[in-house]
């Protein structure tokens, strides 16, 4: 078994300096680092992270807390956030609390003496949870309160996006099917809705309420949107908008001959549905990205005068077959 006293023989170097190249090597210089490196690679040496994670007081690995694992947003936010943690040789672990807001301040406190940070993706109930975390270091992901270290992505400009992108195909009457009450992401997709909006005298949008932010959601909408009288709608998410289309084909109408649909964080799912959907992308690996590297430069909380919010990633417009001109443009009845 190759031991770090055969990768400081081969390197020619101390065996601290070779605990400080492989650990912490910003303290090493890069010549030195980069002989230890290639002396422990053709060794083939792994360290002990679990060892060395124990010695430093560390527990070796982060939490991410998301509302729904089954949700294919949250499962590539873990992905991301999964894929950072093990570059950095820390473990992560998930966990689902059913959309539970109730459960949540119980997962942070179990979670705490487990991990060195947690990763609050979503949450239901941000101020219970916060104050289980007890002070120890957590990262929002999709939430933002003044004090804590936050992730997030544009959706104003996401929601403006949709707004122009309808309006050029000539729609003037939208509807907006919300998400869970408590969620920022929903908050937030209303107010940049209403933002555009307030651009255009033409424009008119129906804010629905709160729904489900799964299938069931968008089946439960959709006679809500055709009773408002819109030609177009966007939906809280891809999930919400699969079961909106999947309602609305029961009632025999066609998407989008008879109403336009708008999904948003381009989820496996918005490609692979019939019609493909028009949709909002966000790289979700890359938020969860972020906030594993937010919280590890931070530790989750702000002083010292640190930027609190990470600068928001960016939301782009996926034009597929769900969005088309209104049926009186193209001359149908």
């Amino acid at each position: 078994m190759v031991t770090v006293h055969d990768v400081a023989r081969v390197a020619g170097v101390s065996i601290s300096t070779v605990s400080r190249a492989l650990s912490t090597p910003d303290r090493v210089a890069p010549a030195t680092r980069q002989r230890v490196r290639a002396a422990a690679d053709g060794l083939g040496y792994r360290p002990n992270r679990a060892a060395s994670s124990l010695r430093a007081g560390r527990a070796g690995a982060y939490g991410l807390v998301v509302p729904d694992l089954a949700n294919p947003y949250f499962a590539s936010v873990a992905k991301g956030a999964q894929e950072r943690a093990r570059e950095h040789g820390y473990g992560l672990f998930v966990v689902d609390t059913e959309e539970d807001p109730d459960l949540e301040a119980e997962v942070m406190d179990s979670l705490g003496p487990q991990t060195d940070g947690v990763v609050l993706c979503s949450p239901r109930a941000v101020g219970r949870t916060l104050e289980a975390a007890a002070g120890r270091p957590v990262v929002l992901l999709n939430h933002a309160v003044d004090g804590v270290a936050s992730v997030g992505a544009d959706h104003a400009a996401g929601m403006r996006q949709a707004l122009e992108h309808l309006r050029a195909l000539g729609h003037r009457r939208l509807a907006y099917v919300g998400g869970p009450e408590n969620s920022w992401s929903d908050r937030r997709r209303r107010a940049g809705l209403d933002q555009a909006a307030a651009l255009y005298d033409d424009v008119d949008v129906v804010a629905l309420g709160a729904f489900r932010p799964q299938v069931e959601g968008g089946r439960a909408a959709a006679d809500l949107v055709v009773a408002t009288g819109a030609t177009a709608v966007v939906t809280f998410n891809d999930l919400v908008a699969v079961g909106l289309v999947d309602r609305l084909r029961a009632r025999g109408l066609d998407v989008p001959g008879d109403l336009s649909v708008v999904g948003c964080d381009d989820s496996y799912v918005a490609s692979l549905v019939t019609p493909a959907l028009t949709t909002l992308r966000v790289d979700l690996r890359a938020l969860g990205r972020a906030a594993v590297d937010r919280l590890i430069t931070s530790g989750g909380v702000v002083d010292g005068g640190s930027p609190p919010h990470a600068p928001l990633l960016d939301v782009e417009l996926v034009v597929r077959s769900s969005t088309a001109p209104p049926a009186e443009l193209r001359g149908e009845s």
